[in-house]
């Protein structure tokens, strides 16, 4: 029983590709939304150095978690049957491909173009990494994360920090735009992930085996996503206070918004991994 952090190199890895692959998307839109203004792009391919920095530091976490990074390589060997090489696989063609644009692109190298594709198709391969993530907790044999409710907190925490981070970036590169529509889907999201802990602490509540309750797996679980959720919500206010009074965010508020995000969604993700739980002799729920 505890708080999941002895899994720390995977809640670094999920909490951190989720963002970026947020980030990925807020900042190329804006990236495109200014075809005519190359001085403009050239300053948000320079922000978007972050993203590629947090997904590498979530790879040699997840490289961690494995013991050695020399079986790195051994993830990749069941692509197509595995759901953890399927993972490792969509998150490589993610970082490949989205680092090699933002290179390519950074260098003055990348046809105009065929930049605009590439970068939607890395967009694409960012959601198609946080979908891969979801299917390898998707085990019938943990009946705590084999559900909807793990697939919904994944892409929410995307759908939470990459707009945060992306406006983060944006300002980095001096870009103004109304961010009152990414705003509002990173407070949607909150209200989402709310709604996620009220139904699955119902859920818990019902799931037991002969020997263990799931609820008490995580004893203090109701006290520890009340400070998850806070410290999501201040964060966020960090970002959308100075909207509602139509200021532009500064950067300090805009950084301290997403360091109290990323570590709402940590205390989150520690959360669901001291959740595992096995069949075991008997589980009912």
């Amino acid at each position: 029983m505890g708080s999941g952090w002895h899994e720390w190199p995977l809640v670094l890895f999920t909490v951190l590709g989720q963002c970026v692959a947020g980030g990925l998307i807020v900042t190329g839109l804006g990236w495109m939304a200014t075809s005519g203004d190359q001085r403009t792009q050239a300053s948000i391919v320079r922000s978007q150095l972050l993203l590629w920095i947090l997904m590498g530091i979530g790879f040699i976490a997840s490289m961690m978690h494995l013991g050695s990074p020399l079986r790195a390589f051994n993830s990749l060997n069941r692509v197509g049957a595995s759901a953890l090489s399927n993972e490792i696989a969509a998150g490589s063609l993610f970082f490949a491909v989205g680092g090699v644009w933002w290179l390519l692109t950074w260098l003055g190298k990348m046809p105009v173009a065929l930049g605009r594709l590439w970068l939607v198709v890395s967009m694409v391969l960012g959601v198609l990494f946080v979908w891969a993530m979801t299917r390898v907790y998707q085990i019938d044999t943990v009946p705590t994360w084999h559900n909807g409710y793990t697939t919904a907190s994944f892409f929410l925490t995307m759908l939470i920090g990459g707009p945060l981070l992306g406006a983060l970036l944006l300002r980095l590169a001096g870009m103004r735009y109304n961010a009152s529509r990414f705003a509002a889907v990173s407070v949607a999201a909150l209200v989402a992930s709310c709604a996620v802990v009220m139904l699955q602490s119902v859920q818990l509540g019902e799931i037991h085996s002969s020997v263990q309750q799931a609820i008490a797996l995580v004893p203090d679980y109701g006290m520890l996503q009340v400070w998850r959720l806070a410290l999501v919500a201040l964060g966020l206010g960090c970002w959308i206070c100075p909207l509602v009074m139509r200021k532009q965010p500064q950067v300090i508020s805009l950084l301290a918004g997403i360091v109290l995000v990323v570590a709402g969604e940590v205390v989150g993700r520690g959360l669901f991994y001291g959740l595992h739980m096995t069949v075991g002799v008997a589980v009912a729920g």
